[in-house]
């Protein structure tokens, strides 16, 4: 993918505002002045230019530039660097580079940084992440929930998947999510996760102040749909639209659905909260009728407090 044509990226600037009859002057400016910025970026990323350089090519100060970029594509300047560094160190690990020189040819001064980019963004190491988990030990078991069986899977960081299979179908269920880190050691511990299976399902053990650890491990932009699922009231729901709205990109609602689909933290991260158009319940990876009861739970759990 070349960071000048990245349409996730570079579409996120547009404005429908921009087509409108008597476009304000102002709203212009702002658009050159993302515009600039981007192609700044976009060009200079491998010498990893300050915010100070990028607000100048923009003709703006840093702090301006900060809030007018996020507000214009759904992220900072600095953010949208790193992912244009991040996809370009994929790229060169996906090609049998090493780790060394996927860094310094990223623009970055060695391998701890992009291993600090790769865990920011990944929630893995570089070297995790081009071996398919290798070298990750997950551990998982088998618990009891109101919706099914519930498979919990934990890395040292904390919750990294959470699927659901009807009587039977646990093994399927959990080849399904073991394909997400082909080369990752599996370790079953049923008494290593049960204290995370409690604190998912027992509304007693919700905190605020001691929230789960939740690993989400996706590209920049599964996470950020997954991000704004998070945010969705409990007992309430919202469309794909909506997401996609949230997260400036408000054509990208079918690319919203299949990240909300891939979602490999179900529940806890509350992809079931996402409709369809018109608010139709669409699909869902672990069924209809499980989305259903998972609404239908939450609503109740709603009322009672």
């Amino acid at each position: 993918m070349s960071p000048k044509s990245d349409p996730m990226m570079i579409s996120a600037i547009h404005d429908e505002r921009l087509a409108r009859p008597g476009l304000q002057s102002a709203a212009q400016r702002d658009y050159d002045s993302v515009r600039r910025a981007i192609a700044f970026i976009s060009e200079h990323w491998r010498a990893q230019p300050t915010i100070e350089a990028m607000a100048d090519a923009a003709a703006l100060t840093p702090d301006e530039l900060h809030h007018l970029f996020r507000r214009w594509a759904g992220l900072t300047p600095k953010a949208f660097m790193q992912a244009l560094t991040l996809d370009h160190a994929k790229g060169l690990l996906r090609d049998s580079a090493s780790i060394l020189d996927a860094a310094l040819d990223s623009g970055l001064s060695g391998p701890g940084r992009l291993h600090d980019l790769f865990v920011t963004h990944e929630a893995m190491s570089p070297g995790e992440w081009k071996n398919g988990g290798a070298g990750m030990i997950l551990r998982y078991g088998f618990h009891a929930s109101p919706f099914g069986t519930a498979i919990v899977i934990a890395s040292d960081r904390g919750l990294a998947g959470l699927a659901f299979a009807d009587p039977g179908q646990e093994q399927v269920s959990f080849a399904d999510m073991k394909r997400r880190w082909p080369n990752a050691t599996y370790v079953e511990d049923h008494d290593g996760t049960v204290g995370l299976a409690q604190r998912i399902f027992d509304t007693r053990l919700w905190r605020p102040d001691q929230p789960l650890r939740v690993v989400l491990i996706g590209t920049d932009f599964e996470v950020r749909v997954w991000e704004t699922l998070l945010k969705i009231p409990m007992g309430r729901a919202v469309c794909y639209s909506d997401i996609a709205n949230k997260i400036s990109k408000p054509k990208a609602s079918r690319a919203v659905g299949a990240a909300v689909g891939r979602n490999p933290v179900s529940f806890v991260v509350p992809c079931h909260r996402a409709l369809g158009k018109g608010g139709a319940l669409t699909g869902y990876h672990w069924g209809i009728t499980r989305k259903q009861a998972m609404l239908g739970w939450e609503a109740g759990q709603v009322g009672v407090h």
